[in-house]
């Protein structure tokens, strides 16, 4: 099995659909820096805090002109009912079906609990991959994490 994609590789490619059932295309986000946030669960506590802290955290995100996508193998429709209730105004995107499959893709999905482990790709507008975030299981990522990534995709 390969490993995760690493810093100055290319980042894996995927078509994913958003909260409000549309397609999102790797393709399509050429050009612009990203936060790809694979995260197990909608309604989980971790996961609802997690994501407040992003939603929280957006404007750093946007000043450094990188869009949050996050990632969960939750329907779209509960997607979108998650993301009305907790306030999420970024993009959240189903990987529901084929199940995990963008998670697989980024050797991140966990086969024995079927959802994605907590790992966060930077990945920068020529399509590479910048850096990495990942935390344990019930634990969430750092912002300070997040802060460091997004200081490293910032132009010389």
């Amino acid at each position: 099995m390969a490993g995760l994609p690493l810093p100055g590789e290319p980042a894996p490619q995927f078509r994913l659909t958003n909260q409000f059932g549309e397609s999102v295309t790797s393709e399509g986000l050429a050009g612009h820096g990203f936060a790809l946030v694979f995260f197990p669960f909608a309604f989980s506590r971790v996961c609802s805090m997690e994501m407040a802290a992003l939603q929280a955290q957006a404007a750093l995100f946007l000043s450094y002109d990188v869009r949050i996508l996050a990632v969960s193998t939750d329907h779209r429709y509960a997607l979108r009912a998650w993301a009305d209730a907790q306030g999420l105004r970024f993009t959240l995107l189903s990987d529901f079906w084929p199940h995990g499959a963008a998670a697989r893709t980024f050797n991140v999905f966990d086969e024995q609990t079927g959802h994605a482990g907590r790992s966060t790709f930077f990945i920068t507008s020529a399509g590479t991959v910048a850096s990495v975030v990942q935390s344990p299981p019930g634990e969430g990522r750092r912002m300070a994490d997040y802060a460091r990534s997004l200081e490293a995709m910032a132009p010389a």
